[in-house]
């Protein structure tokens, strides 16, 4: 359809943009609507020109039509914009937990955190699934990946990201000392469309047998898979699904939000002086909080808070510190 050039309304409607209302289901309805109007508009303008008797009454009809094609046009920008909106909002986060110093202590430190967070997940009502487990030589995890699927995830988990540090006397340790292990944690949101783009050129693909309980399939057929960003050496392993094409599709968008973190990370290096409203840096290097065992204590560095009923704590009830940071967040935002 060929919109006249003649226009008694000051509104300039974007053709490309039009042509995407009519192809999105949200907004189908409405582009219809306007082309309609647009429609009448472009009769009214031609019986305009075409009788001066009529030229006043028709001026009056496009401009009224003018006027519903804009609140139209303006409602399917207001959709489209929405719709962005919810794309860039992650649907979820993949938590991976890594352990740090301490040897065998540090590995079981890290299964203890990964059960916190995947405790207070359940507690939620939200999905969790294991992306990949790599077990100590003692237990615990040398390193693991679980995705946690719903909207509120990262809003909860976001501060998270840093180094944790334990203080205890390990089981192994005969003379009573306490010990200080660490463990690392990323909190890496997931978005239905990615802000970046990965050149296929520039991904490594492995594939191997899967692990752990799953049947005869795990063991027997290579659907684990492991992909390498060769750019940034950034490694995914993913063996949740029982096919390599899901194992492959999970990686990736896994990988995707790797990288998303690290270009985030990046750019607020950048412009660290204007991150005065967060908490901490996000960097996984960064110390952020003890637990005291002795004491039953936790202390978060970043906020300067303690809490206490350590065991609670560990067994998800993660409720009042993610509260207490959120409320740390709000009173910086204010200042």
């Amino acid at each position: 359809m060929i919109y006249s050039s003649v226009s008694l309304y000051p509104m300039e409607f974007d053709p490309e943009l039009l042509t995407q209302f009519r192809e999105n289901q949200k907004t189908q309805f409405l582009a219809s609507q306007f082309d309609m109007y647009a429609e009448k508009r472009d009769e009214a303008v031609a019986l305009g020109e075409a009788d001066a008797d009529m030229k006043e009454m028709a001026n009056e009809d496009v401009t009224e039509y003018e006027s519903r094609m804009q609140d139209l046009y303006q409602e399917m920008e207001r959709i489209r914009e929405t719709d962005k909106e919810e794309e860039a909002k992650p649907y979820g986060v993949v938590l991976e937990v890594r352990a740090g110093a301490g040897g065998d202590e540090a590995a079981l430190f890290a299964e203890e955190l990964a059960h916190m967070y995947l405790e207070y997940a359940n507690k939620q009502g939200w999905k969790v699934l294991i992306d990949h487990e790599s077990k100590g030589s003692s237990g615990g995890y040398k390193e693991a990946a679980f995705e946690i699927s719903h909207p509120d995830a990262y809003r909860h988990f976001r501060y998270e990201t840093g180094v944790h540090r334990v203080q205890r006397v390990p089981v192994t340790e005969k003379s009573g000392r306490i010990h200080t292990s660490t463990a690392s944690v990323a909190v890496l949101p997931m978005r239905k469309k990615p802000s970046i783009e990965i050149d296929p050129g520039d991904i490594q693909m492995e594939f191997s047998r899967s692990g752990g309980a799953g049947g005869q399939n795990v063991n027997k057929v290579e659907t684990a898979v492991r992909l390498v960003h060769i750019p940034t050496g950034l490694e995914v392993r993913c063996q949740s699904e029982r096919s390599q094409l899901k194992n492959r599709e999970r990686g990736m968008s896994i990988l995707m939000a790797k990288l998303e973190t690290l270009h985030e990370e990046e750019e607020a290096k950048k412009h660290s002086a204007e991150r005065r409203d967060q908490i901490g840096t996000g960097d996984r290097s960064e110390k952020i909080r003890t637990y005291n065992f002795p004491q039953s204590r936790i202390t978060d560095h970043r906020i300067k808070v303690s809490w206490h009923d350590l065991e609670a704590v560990l067994a998800g009830g993660l409720d009042q510190i993610f509260a207490d940071l959120q409320a740390a967040v709000d009173e910086l935002q204010v200042a």
